[in-house]
């Protein structure tokens, strides 16, 4: 904490909690900010309609199946040993089930690259061009910043398919039978591990190696929990999980474009006109340029 935003003298004991609150709560906001940004930004609507919105169709299916054969037993087992508040345990633990088999059918395979794409665009928008150039080919005549992004010249990868983390989520889905700790203790743990590759995108545009990764990582651990943490809640959602997939990147990236104006000192701020489809002066970019005016005042 600054010496700007310190606490009064008779408070200062607990500004390392204060802290650690603060950074959990900011941290936690960004998967929430993602979905705002996503819905505000018409440009990106074809990346989910075209691309995802029938792999949502499918998940439809799988909880389908998953709540007609696999609830009722589940939450039969659990009503003996939780009474009344069985149904939640037995709720999450069946959409955890879904979660891993839709992850391991489809979350790898087609939906990183639209979660890229959003990544990118909406660092585009805040005028982070310089970050993104060298990895991909832009269009920066454009009108808008999904339309802006070319083919990848590097690997182009937002979380790596892991086979640990499939591994993981089946298990510790069996914390979910335990009583009242059980089902946040499920979501903050596998949380955890899913905020890791919140910044993966960012660490491949830096050109960091692993060790520096795993660096990053470890500075920002923390904040990464509470950023995974609230990921995960929205994965957890029938049928829009793979829509919060990608306002969640979305998210990501507003944090990214913070921390890159943190670190260069300078105000980066986001470009209406790259949404609009007009250049700095106001003109679309498919209309002759105004007349010259030789005026030497």
């Amino acid at each position: 904490m600054s010496s700007d935003n310190r606490l009064p003298a008779p408070m200062r004991p607990l500004e390392r909690p204060y802290s650690y609150v603060s950074r959990a709560l900011t941290a936690a906001s960004y998967p929430l900010r993602g979905i705002y940004y996503f819905l505000r930004h018409p440009a990106f609507y074809p990346l989910f309609g075209g691309r995802l919105l029938p792999l949502s169709i499918i998940s439809v299916l799988v909880y389908i199946i998953l709540f007609t054969f696999a609830f009722l037993p589940q939450y039969a087992f659990l009503a003996i040993f939780h009474g009344r508040g069985a149904w939640i345990n037995a709720l999450v633990l069946v959409l955890g089930e879904g979660l891993v088999i839709i992850q391991a059918l489809f979350e790898g395979f087609f939906v990183d690259e639209c979660r890229v794409d959003v990544f990118d665009a909406t660092l585009l928008n805040y005028g982070l061009e310089d970050l993104v150039a060298p990895h991909r080919i832009l269009f920066l005549d454009a009108p808008n910043s999904v339309k802006k992004l070319g083919k990848p010249t590097t690997a182009a990868v937002y979380q790596p398919w892991s086979l640990i983390q499939i591994i993981e989520m089946i298990v510790f889905l069996p914390l979910n039978l335990i009583p009242y700790v059980g089902v946040p203790a499920f979501i903050i743990i596998t949380g955890a591990r899913l905020g890791t590759f919140a910044h993966y995108r960012w660490f491949e545009l830096q050109g960091l190696n692993k060790k520096e990764r795993k660096q990053e990582i470890k500075r920002r651990a923390w904040d990464y929990t509470w950023f995974g943490t609230t990921a995960m809640v929205l994965q957890l959602v029938p049928v829009l999980s793979f829509f919060f997939l990608l306002t969640s990147a979305a998210g990501a990236a507003l944090w990214t474009a913070k921390l890159e104006r943190q670190s260069r000192e300078v105000p980066i701020v986001p470009a209406p006109a790259a949404e609009q489809g007009v250049d700095g002066l106001g003109n679309h970019p498919d209309e002759p340029p105004p007349p010259y005016v030789d005026d030497p005042l």
